[in-house]
């Protein structure tokens, strides 16, 4: 005989899928699946027979019991004092929200931020939207089967086989995994079970797209060794197309994942679950769409933007070097059905990642140990945005990422004066960006794009010149290597005392002893074609190899005379190897042997090229150790609750919390942010009404936030006019609001849910942020009283589901999902023209299927309402939203 366990559940998957041959637009079936289902609804009018009733009708029963397992018990979410969302499974599965964004767009508060998968962010109560650093902490935590993934790339990745997704708000950290200020969004997966059972689904879409999921498991030896695998493809074309290469699509999908468990229970009283995950490297089309808009006439400080040669984008795209060829003009570059994008790579992306859990039973308390790694790889290269060779591979590339993790928890069973937890975690992670880090490459139209006026014209006029000019940076690589290293130590605990069968006292502390490190270095690791001819002698201290001459610019040089001036003549200060390199550059380029002897202009000409090239290198900096950061940061919550009766429970909740220092290197100088501290406090009550067929979960809060962690500017050195931009710290922050999370049960057949939230999310005090783009100088500006980046005031979810039996042991089904966002501001700095407009955006899903899953079609919209606002907004530029998107979907059961 099987047996089955409360912990050992059993699943059902939704799905994805390989490649697919041809476009797919099924509209005449959703035509034809509405006539269906409203026949099938006119003939079952009658009382329907049993087993339709219990399926249709499967979700009431089971609202009352939702559980959750945020502080790792299984505990009625109407149970505990905390501000806690719980998306079901069934909730993910049938309008097929996989990855992150979709599942945040179906809980309260919390909010996936625009970016790549290395650079987008979570945001809890409007909180988190920050510049990505790889030594930066996130604000809001994400942990899988108890397992941290502490840095926020590793969820950017599709999320199969799914049992629920609970979301907690406030600072975390008393129970378990690594301390984080804003919440944690909790991921539970399907566990092996010794009752058998397999799931399939395959989706058909527009763009090509299939997607396919296959998992189920069951057990190996009866009563002691089970299994589950479950595997997930989802692929399919994009939403934009690349006219210079047609085969890429933007927004594309290319994703192949697996997870292999085995679970052991050698004794009652002993059990150890074995977790094999892997996503292969793979590429996907996100970055490099953009759509460039006209800049301004004018800075918002008042100069002309036309000045700017490097956002004059007209003038470069008119020079005769691009012009000639009629390809590409600034018409096409302002078009956005105009993408032409010559050096645009695919983003790389991969994981893998291991777990050990060990549960020993020993009577009076649990014993939990969960040993874990992880590790990421990722890589991108970028274009500039016109079809011109001028950015060659330059762009992000991590090497490798790697956690490893060994938690022990200890819990004492439940039902005594006090139940408690204590538990310690160790972690450590690196972030390695190194010999291919970030990278700025340059292509042969390179010196052309990024001469200014008067260069370009004393270059462009002889075939030296424009040798000059290619050689200028062709070829030419910068990497800055990166390598991160941090270890923590956390110790935890928290008790729940018992006062009265009403009365709960919760209380927790955690203390963490962090040890973080960096250290990073800015080099020219390749000299291109013009090799070190064209470089300065050294810059920045660091030697280069070139020799030394009057520099170009517009007080040495004349364009009405390029025979006067003294621009690229040799100073007194070469070396004989120095003065027999500039004999070599005559040579070269002029066939001349000694560099004296050329023309004053054909001096000014390698002078020129060689300012193209110094002015693309920007800083450099030999390897730099930043000063570890050494402290041990304090944990707090204290939460009394009171259950007023059967139905309803009021909590009060004091939280505290702390993130870690960013230990950073910026432009070969060792800049530290100090840690982030929240302090919050949340009223809440958990309500079951009208005959528990309306369940409302109500809190207002307040968080104070001190040194949040994000972008400031600072004179580069004390009393400098020049100002440096890095991840430093805000001094004060405020959020307050009001959240609701709920659902009702009383139409028969049908169950909505709901949750929205009122944010006021602001700066108190922060005096020193950079400017926006639209400043011609930059310098600082007191945001204070501005919403943060990314902070709506409103944010609301509704979903329902309908099930109707029909046919006898068939049930039509239909739901939507619909997620609204109000205004907010998509850039980091606050820029005045990256506000984004309030949104709704929406899915659908209509379908029909047997009773007992065996079998089902569903007819699934992505986007119903064709929703296009934009992601995000500069003065110059949009990152398009998605399109809508139709499939249709055929699972079922094995």
């Amino acid at each position: 005989m099987h047996r089955s366990n409360s912990n050992r559940l059993t699943s059902r998957a939704t799905a994805r899928s390989a490649t697919f041959p041809f476009s797919f637009t099924p509209i005449g079936a959703a035509v034809g699946l509405l006539l269906f289902a409203g026949h099938a609804a006119a003939q079952n009018a009658a009382e329907p027979p049993a087993a339709a009733a219990s399926e249709a009708t499967a979700d009431v029963q089971r609202l009352d019991q939702v559980v959750v397992r945020s502080r790792n018990r299984i505990e009625r979410v109407q149970d505990v004092p905390l501000s806690v969302s719980v998306v079901t499974s069934r909730d993910l599965e049938r309008e097929l929200a996989l990855d992150i964004g979709a599942i945040t767009k179906r809980a309260a508060n919390v909010e996936r931020n625009s970016g790549n998968s290395r650079t987008y962010s979570l945001s809890i109560r409007g909180v988190g939207k920050v510049g990505q650093t790889e030594s930066q902490d996130t604000s809001v935590g994400v942990i899988q089967d108890g397992v941290n993934l502490a840095y926020a790339p590793l969820s950017s990745f599709d999320f199969y086989d799914v049992e629920s997704v609970e979301v907690a708000r406030g600072p975390q950290g008393t129970l378990l995994g690594k301390n984080s200020t804003m919440g944690v969004v909790v991921i539970n997966t399907r566990k092996p079970s010794f009752t058998p059972d397999a799931s399939w689904s395959v989706t058909l879409g527009q763009r090509n797209t299939v997607i396919s999921q296959l998992a189920g498991g069951g057990p190996v030896i009866d009563d002691l060794l089970a299994w589950r695998g479950a595997v997930s493809v989802n692929k399919g074309g994009g939403y934009y197309q690349n006219a210079y290469n047609p085969d890429q699509t933007y927004y594309d999908r290319d994703r192949v994942a697996g997870r292999l468990q085995f679970l052991f229970t050698p004794t009652p009283d002993f059990s150890a679950r074995a977790v094999l995950e892997r996503q292969p490297k793979a590429g996907e089309y996100y970055n490099g769409l953009t759509f460039r808009t006209q800049v301004p006439a004018r800075y918002a400080d008042g100069g002309l933007t036309s000045a700017n040669n490097n956002l004059n984008i007209q003038n470069k795209l008119n020079r005769a070097w691009f012009a000639e060829s009629g390809r590409f003009d600034y018409a096409d570059y302002l078009n956005p059905n105009s993408i032409d994008l010559d050096n645009q790579r695919p983003l790389m992306t991969s994981t893998q990642g291991a777990s050990l859990e060990l549960k020993w039973n020993l009577g009076s308390h649990d014993l939990t140990s969960i040993t874990a790694y992880r590790d990421y790889h990722f890589h991108a290269r970028n274009d500039e945005g016109t079809p011109y060779d001028i950015s060659l591979n330059g762009g992000g590339k991590v090497d490798a990422y790697r956690q490893q993790s060994q938690e022990l928890r200890l819990a004492s069973k439940q039902g005594g004066f006090v139940d408690y937890q204590v538990g310690a975690l160790f972690f450590r992670n690196i972030v390695d960006v190194g010999q291919q880090g970030y990278s700025n490459a340059w292509g042969s139209d390179a010196g052309a794009w990024f001469a200014s006026n008067l260069q370009y014209n004393a270059l462009d006029v002889n075939g030296s010149g424009r040798a000059l000019l290619v050689d200028s940076l062709d070829g030419v690589v910068k990497r800055q290597a990166q390598f991160v290293k941090n270890k923590s130590l956390g110790l935890y605990g928290q008790a729940d005392w018992h006062f009265t069968e009403r009365t709960t006292l919760t209380t927790g502390v955690r203390f963490t002893r962090e040890d973080r490190r960096n250290s990073a270095d800015s080099l020219i690791v390749d000299y291109g074609k013009g090799g070190q001819w064209l470089n300065p002698v050294t810059l920045d201290g660091i030697p280069l190899g070139g020799f030394n001459s009057v520099a170009f610019n517009n007080t040495t040089y004349s364009a009405a005379n390029p025979n006067a001036g003294t621009a690229g003549n040799l100073t007194g200060s070469n070396s004989a190897a120095q003065i027999a390199l500039a004999n070599r550059v005559a040579q070269k380029y002029f066939g001349v042997a000694d560099y004296n002897n050329l023309t004053q202009q054909q001096k000014a000409q390698v002078a020129a090229a060689k300012a193209i090239r110094q002015g693309q290198y920007g800083r450099l900096w030999a390897l730099t150790e930043s000063p570890a950061f050494r402290k041990t940061q304090p944990g707090l919550n204290i939460s009394p609750s009171y259950k007023l009766n059967d139905d309803q429970t009021t909590y009060l909740a004091l939280q505290y919390g702390e993130k870690g220092a960013v230990a950073q290197i910026v432009n070969g100088t060792p800049r530290q942010a100090d840690p982030e501290k929240v302090t919050s406090l949340e009223w809440g009550l958990k309500s079951a009404l009208l005959n528990k067929t309306l369940f409302v979960n109500f809190d207002i809060f307040q968080s104070n936030v001190r040194g949040y962690q994000q972008s400031v500017s600072v004179p580069e050195v004390p009393g400098s006019a020049t100002q440096v931009t890095y991840t430093g710290n805000a001094d004060k922050v405020v959020i307050r609001g009001l959240e609701v999370d709920g659902a009702y049960t009383g139409w028969r057949n049908i169950t909505v849910r709901f949750s929205g939230a009122y944010n006021e999310a602001k700066y108190k005090s922060f005096t020193n942020s950079p400017t926006p783009a639209e400043y011609e100088t930059a310098g600082v500006l007191d945001q204070s009283g501005n919403f943060l980046s990314g902070a709506s005031r409103v944010l609301f979810n509704l979903g329902a589901e309908y099930r109707l039996p029909v046919f006898g042991d068939k049930v039509f089904h239909t739901s939507f999902n619909a997620a609204f966002k109000g205004r907010f501001n998509s850039d980091n700095n606050l820029s005045q023209y990256a506000y984004i407009n309030s949104r709704v955006l929406a899915d659908a899903s209509i379908g029909i299927g047997r009773a007992d899953g065996k079998f089902d079609v569903n007819l699934i919209v992505k986007n119903v309402f064709d929703d296009r606002t934009p992601q995000a907004v500069t003065w110059n530029s949009i990152t398009p939203g998605d399109q809508r998107w139709i499939g249709i979907q055929f699972s079922g059961k094995l």
